[in-house]
């Protein structure tokens, strides 16, 4: 890009256009990953929906490669593209809550702890991720899920209606009754079709939730998996509970002794009566006690941001995920092997629960095709030391190349790593896949918006 095309977009915009000669330029590239390393041409801070439109305009009119950033969490750095221009909305940070109606309307560059902040002040909140500095954007647009998933389903189970931006430049609101199939796509399909400026959620009464932490040595894997994977959907939608393999962390709430030691455990999120707590987990004793196992009331805020001083922006990131129907005793070998040999204080493997309220909606009733699923899992290799990045992502291929096997073929959009290719993206969408490429056609047939886990828009005639 060269100066005159950069000061014709600093006078199309109204918010701030950041060059690569810019004193910020390069604080305006960092992203959750660090491991991403990237050089855009421009970085586009739209303060509006009206700068997102004329950007849209510009960018496609100038023949330039188009990426989108709302909290910049995407561990495939799909947020960045060289040369290009990143329409960067983090600047649409706002939340606005009607607590009659039991809605939230969120801006576009909205991270999870801005929409669980203001929603809590009413007693509100709705399934979404489990780090308060994810962006809602991205997570949205994937699907989501999260502590709340099996009470009150996914995330795109409650959104009711969002704003988007089309490559034509175009302003349109997607719900049921407006551009009912766009709304369809949106809820799973990714960024493929346009740029959200803004989300209407539906909300659900969440204050203070049960909060439980259980861990066992890593040579128990075996014995608490093939009990976890009985016991958790037999459970209550009020019980959800994420497995994960980990080095314990250095700091509270873990006793000294046991920090760094390798382990197996499940982070408990219980939604019912506080005082039934106990009650609802007096089963973790089943596969042998837990080393530690640590229960508390907790704001549920607070539990969005329990890990997000553990994992911050900065680290090196390489991860990749499948959905899971059932454990298997196999897989199980899998997860207990990988588990002995994390690589790193920070590598980590979670199986989160997309079961109860998300898979009793209707499998055909939005773009994420995993309604049959039990688990979303996701191998994150994670080190604050770039030269430990190879490392770090050589475990998660190796990880994942045993473990798929045993998965149901398709992973959550939002685990999926950079250039895994077009037929993981059809196996992640299914039968949903051809459908999803005729809403593309519709809304973006050339295809601007592609710096994404892409659906080609299908041909017509």
């Amino acid at each position: 890009m060269d100066g005159t095309t950069l000061e014709a977009m600093r006078t199309a915009l109204r918010g701030p256009v950041i060059g690569t000669q810019d004193p910020d330029y390069n604080q305006a590239r960092k992203i959750y990953n660090a491991m991403i390393d990237r050089r855009p041409a421009a970085f586009v801070r739209c303060s509006d929906a009206a700068d997102v439109m004329n950007a849209v305009d510009f960018i496609r009119d100038h023949g330039l490669e188009l990426a989108v950033r709302g909290g910049g969490h995407s561990g495939a750095g799909l947020c960045l593209v060289d040369d290009g221009v990143t329409v960067d909305l983090s600047a649409m940070r706002w939340v606005r809550v009607d607590p009659a109606a039991r809605t939230a309307s969120v801006g576009g560059g909205s991270l999870l702890g801005d929409l669980d902040h203001a929603a809590h002040a009413f007693g509100l909140g709705t399934p979404a991720g489990i780090m308060s500095t994810t962006g809602v954007g991205g997570l949205t647009l994937g699907g989501g899920h999260g502590h709340l998933t099996r009470k009150y389903g996914l995330t795109v189970d409650n959104l009711l209606s969002a704003d988007v931006v089309l490559a034509d430049g175009s302003f349109v609101t997607a719900s049921e009754s407006e551009h009912p199939d766009l709304f369809w796509a949106l809820r799973g399909g990714g960024g493929n079709f346009g740029i959200v400026t803004s989300f209407n959620f539906k909300l659900h009464p969440v204050h203070s939730v049960g909060v439980a932490i259980s861990v066992w040595p890593v040579d128990q894997t075996r014995e608490v998996l093939q009990w976890y994977r009985d016991f958790l959907p037999q459970a209550p939608d009020d019980l959800n509970g994420f497995f994960a393999l980990l080095a314990v962390p250095p700091g509270p709430p873990f006793p000294e002794e046991i920090h760094g030691h390798k382990m197996c455990g499940v982070v408990w999120c219980w939604t019912g009566d506080l005082a039934q707590l106990d009650e609802a987990l007096i089963a973790v004793n089943e596969p042998g006690a837990p080393t530690f196992h640590f229960t508390t009331p907790m704001p549920y805020p607070a539990l969005q941001t329990m890990f997000d001083e553990l994992i911050p922006t900065g680290l090196q990131w390489y991860w990749r995920g499948d959905f899971f129907d059932r454990i298997t005793d196999e897989s199980i070998g899998v997860h207990l092997k990988y588990g002995e040999n994390l690589p790193t204080g920070l590598s980590t493997m979670h199986l989160y629960p997309v079961d109860g309220a998300a898979a009793r909606v209707g499998s055909d009733d939005t773009a994420w095709a995993y309604r049959d699923a039990v688990w979303s899992g996701v191998i994150g290799g994670i080190d604050p030391d770039p030269d430990n990045a190879e490392t770090i992502k050589q475990w998660a291929v190796d990880y994942w190349e045993e473990l798929h096997p045993y998965s149901m073929g398709g992973s959550y959009v939002n685990f999926m790593g950079a250039g895994e290719g077009e037929e993981r993206v059809k196996a992640t969408y299914r039968d949903h896949f051809d459908k999803l490429a005729e809403v593309k056609a519709t809304y973006d047939p050339k295809n601007l918006f592609h710096a994404n886990q892409n659906i080609e828009p299908a041909k017509k005639g």
